[in-house]
């Protein structure tokens, strides 16, 4: 267990802060600085080369139109069809499906769960397609979002392809894993609509109506549901008993809740260029972000003033265009003043201590446990 807590300390989350000219501080003399992260790299570079030709045949089996639609989303075409070389996304969700089948079962075990990393990364990118929509986003990996490109029908349709595609995969698959993978994988598509149901719904709440519970209850469903279903998924290919599979379950969802906490430090302060999306996306959408949700309910001065300008319509709803980047900086700096900031991050740390945890009961040994840990490492310490 001692390497383990080792590990949860270099897993802390550090998301880099601005200074004045909105360049990274410097750290302190000693501190301990981010990971090099080449091991999650070369993991996450193994697993692209390993699930691509997966997901592209299953892609390129669909329709024409839906067919044209996906591709363009994962990187593959532009608009016109014409072929990209563009991004698909970091692979984390396939990755950890295979990390967590090659720490219980080894190199054997992740070979036969190619299927099941593949199926789940079809599932997150109908999950994009379809809160893009929603969430009426224009930006997704440095490019316009599908829907703002082939209509709100046709996103929404090539989303629920890929969740079939998905369901497919494993249902063709003869592995004795696949069958419970895939019922798994079903009820963890049921939790992330509720998950993405109650988030629409707390967005329609007053700012001093949402409490941090709800919201975190509202980011395991969306976020770390998914998560712990491909650490699942992983054991169930290499033959994990009943607890094993629940305990990587755990640490997938103890660490996407971890994962989330950044992600929305990033929505707030992080740089477009890295991001792809547009700075204070989320403040100008009024959103209701964990940071946000931890600074409205603070009870300090900074909160009466952030729920004030949350309570006004924004700039997107009176003036559609631009939204206002001097209210989205004032909106920013309140969240700070507040204390979202501080503690997104250090919830972020406690949810990767819990990680730590479920991972140590089903994996003990933390050498074969290596690959989840850059993993859990690689998500909390990005920062885009």
């Amino acid at each position: 267990m001692a390497e383990y807590m080792t590990e949860t300390q270099r897993c802390s989350p550090a998301v880099p802060r601005p200074g004045a000219a909105g360049e990274p501080r410097q750290r302190t003399a000693g501190a301990a600085g981010p990971p090099d992260g080449q091991e999650a790299a070369a993991l996450l570079e193994r697993t692209r080369a390993l699930v691509d030709p997966e997901l592209r045949a299953a892609v390129e089996s669909l329709p024409g139109p839906m067919r044209r639609v996906a591709l363009y989303h994962f990187g593959w075409r532009h608009a016109d069809g014409a072929p990209a070389a563009g991004n698909a996304g970091k692979a984390i969700r396939p990755a950890l499906v295979l990390a967590a089948a090659a720490a219980l079962g080894g190199p054997a075990a992740r070979a036969a769960a190619v299927r099941a990393a593949a199926a789940v990364e079809l599932v997150h990118n109908f999950t994009l397609l379809h809160d893009d929509v929603m969430d009426r986003d224009t930006s997704r990996r440095h490019r316009p979002t599908a829907w703002t490109v082939f209509g709100d029908t046709d996103a929404i349709l090539a989303g629920d392809a890929l969740l079939a595609l998905a369901l497919r995969l494993l249902a063709e698959d003869p592995h004795p894993g696949a069958a419970p993978a895939a019922a798994r994988l079903a009820a963890c598509v049921v939790e992330l609509c509720a998950g993405q149901h109650a988030d629409t719904d707390l967005e329609r709440c007053a700012p001093d109506a949402v409490t941090l519970d709800e919201v975190l209850a509202m980011a395991e469903a969306k976020t770390g549901a998914l998560l712990g279903c491909a650490c699942a998924l992983g054991a169930l290919y290499a033959g994990a008993g009943e607890g094993e599979v629940a305990a990587l379950d755990g640490f997938g969802r103890q660490a996407g809740l971890a994962f989330q906490l950044i992600d929305d430090v990033i929505g707030i302060w992080g740089d477009p260029r890295r991001t792809g999306k547009p700075a204070g996306a989320d403040l100008a959408a009024r959103k209701k972000s964990l940071p946000v949700v931890a600074a409205l309910t603070s009870g300090t001065p900074a909160a009466a003033e952030l729920a004030a300008l949350y309570g006004k319509p924004h700039a997107g709803q009176t003036h559609p265009g631009e939204p206002d980047a001097g209210e989205i900086a004032r909106a920013a700096l309140l969240v700070e003043r507040a204390g979202g900031r501080d503690w997104a991050q250090a919830e972020a740390a406690d949810r990767m201590a819990r990680a730590m945890q479920e991972l140590a009961r089903a994996v003990p040994d933390p050498e074969a446990a290596g690959g989840l840990l850059s993993l859990a490492e690689f998500v909390t310490r990005r920062t885009s």
